[in-house]
């Protein structure tokens, strides 16, 4: 598990390829084992993933009791992780044959590096919504905002790594938020859960 000081020092990293500095890529331990400890940014973002969890179990459970509502948090969880992962794991199987093979652990340590980031972007309106459930409007228009600003900055940092043109970086980028989004369009209704 890396210490705080080279986390902070992964997310300073991934902040400037996110600006399109790919000095940031000397600020990451791109090693076996700094492969392995950028799946820790999962733990980094787990406080304000949990705070959607809550906010969306809420929304679904209505009235009925904690333990329902702890059920639902246990499969959001479950979904958020897959989703997280799967991309992963099918880019794994493709970078060889597609020549990113020596782009991948690059590649997966800043995205999930990344990730923590962008969960913690998405913390305002998840917390509005958790505090201010009649706020929908708000919530929205906070909540596509923030999106929008996540996928340019999911962009940049995915050009910056790759390294290999706009068209191969945006190739790269389309497919992994197609493979996530399209995880958790099958997953949520497989664990029995509203799409919200």
């Amino acid at each position: 598990m890396p210490g705080a000081d080279d986390i902070q020092t992964y997310l300073a990293g991934v902040w400037k390829l996110m600006n399109g500095r790919s000095e940031g890529l000397n600020q990451l331990d791109l090693s076996i084992d700094g492969f392995w400890n950028s799946f820790f940014a999962i733990v980094i973002a787990l406080p304000a993933l949990g705070v959607g969890w809550v906010s969306f179990a809420n929304e679904i459970a209505g009235g009925e009791p904690f333990g329902y509502r702890l059920w639902i948090l246990t499969k959001l969880a479950v979904i958020d992780l897959i989703s997280w992962v799967g991309p992963i794991v099918l880019f794994a199987f493709l970078a060889r044959p597609v020549g990113l093979i020596d782009r991948f652990v690059p590649y997966v340590v800043a995205s999930n590096w990344a990730s923590a980031i962008f969960a913690w972007f998405l913390l305002p309106p998840s917390l509005i919504g958790l505090f201010w459930p009649d706020a929908v409007e708000l919530t929205d228009l906070l909540s596509l905002v923030v999106i929008i600003a996540t996928l340019v900055l999911a962009w940049r940092l995915t050009n910056t790594v790759i390294a290999r043109g706009a068209a191969v970086a945006t190739a790269v980028f389309v497919a992994m938020i197609a493979v996530s989004v399209t995880m958790l369009l099958i997953l949520q209704p497989l664990f029995g859960l509203a799409i919200a």
